[in-house]
């Protein structure tokens, strides 16, 4: 599957794009499996690179969400609440949280698309 190239991807299977919206990449949401819950942080939290600023239930387990980058969290998606299925249904348009970054550079650490595709083709060979 080819992973949007207006976004940049970290290891963890995040996605985030340049204006901070975050969400998880297909891979992510392909490996959980049934998404059934997503507990994200309310607008005005601090979240720090690196560090979890949420969770994501699926049937199989439930898996910390990490922040590509630092900064304020300005909104959280309301409607995976209700409807969290719509991760599966496409995870590159459900995102989790829009923040308010407190470095832009810091995307620059970040993976490109085809990064991330290699990355995830290389973590399935092993």
């Amino acid at each position: 599957m080819p992973y949007p190239t207006d976004r940049k991807y970290t290891k963890e299977h995040e996605w985030i794009t340049a204006d901070g919206t975050i969400g998880i990449t297909h891979h992510a949401q392909d490996s959980l499996g049934d998404i059934v819950f997503v507990d994200l942080p309310k607008a005005g939290t601090e979240i720090a690179a690196g560090k979890t600023f949420g969770t994501v239930e699926s049937v199989k387990a439930v898996s910390d969400l990490y922040a590509p980058v630092s900064g304020t969290v300005t909104a959280a998606n309301e409607d995976l609440a209700t409807a969290p299925e719509q991760v599966n249904k496409d995870a590159h348009a459900a995102w989790m949280v829009k923040i308010k970054l407190k470095d832009p550079a810091e995307l620059n650490a970040l993976l490109s698309a085809a990064d991330y595709e290699k990355f995830v083709s290389e973590e399935a060979a092993h």
